[in-house]
Order: structure tokens, then sequence, then C-alpha cells
């Protein structure tokens, strides 16, 4: 192999481990810490809510379990679209479902479905993730040409 293609090689090889290194392109998004946390929460969530009375299963359980899962799902999909602006609309939209599911957690200790601890853990949680995904909406803001 000639010297030019071994530059050229190695060049692709990092340009291509640089992509692969940006959320917003990233073809794997099981790898970011944060999508990461919020599969975690999720189950925690379902362990929780497995708890609450029958009569809530139509109601507070699957609220609170549709807006768990829409977290990891917004990340998962925001990181396989193409853009910056894209990945960080979809990771403002998993905040948002992450404030609803803090609002849909102080009901549930409202109304005693919830103990003290487990709501204290998963609000711990909720906040650890919603700094994380605030940073990344933040560092992946749209450049004025966009």
């Amino acid at each position: 192999m000639s010297r030019e293609k071994r530059r050229r090689n190695a060049g692709v090889r990092y340009a291509l481990r640089s992509f692969r290194s940006l959320p917003c392109h990233m073809g794997d998004f099981r790898r970011l810490k944060v999508w990461q946390l919020s599969t975690r929460l999720v189950v925690e969530l379902y362990r929780v809510t497995s708890r609450f009375p029958k009569r809530e299963m139509f109601g507070l359980t699957a609220q609170c379990r549709r807006a768990a899962v829409s977290v990891a799902s917004n990340i998962a999909e925001g990181s396989g679209r193409g853009t910056p602006a894209d990945f960080r609309r979809f990771i403002l939209v998993a905040r948002g479902s992450l404030h609803e599911l803090g609002a849909q957690m102080h009901v549930a200790r409202e109304l005693d479905f919830l103990s003290q601890s487990d709501h204290q853990f998963l609000d711990q949680r909720i906040d650890e993730i919603s700094r994380m995904l605030y940073a990344l909406a933040r560092n992946r803001a749209p450049s004025p040409s966009s």
C-alpha cells in the first residue's frame, strides 16, 4: 500500500471516529450515558408503579410509564437524526417528558402511592437526567447558519 493511500485511510478513520463521537450523528445511541440512565429510570419506574393500586393501571400508572419511556425514546430518535438542530429538538422533548414524569411522581407521592424513599430516589434520578439533557441541548444548540 502506498504511503499516500495509508495517509488517506488514516484520515478517513480519524474522520469516522470523530463523526461517530458526535451525539447528533451517533449510530449507537446506547453509548450515551444519559440514555443509559434514562433506561435504568424506566426499569425502576416500572418496578415502583407495579405497586400502585390496580385501579390506576390505565390512569397514573400508564401516564408515568409512558412519560419515562418517552424520555429514552426521544434521546434515541434524536441521536438518529441528521442535524444538530434535530438532535437538540428531540433532547428538549425528552426533557419535557422528564418534567412531566416529575410532576406525576409528585402526585403519586401526594396520593400515598409512592413511599418517601422511592420518591426521593426517583426525584434524584430525574434531576440528574434533566441536568444532563440540559447540558446536551445547550452544547448542541444550532449555529446561526443552521
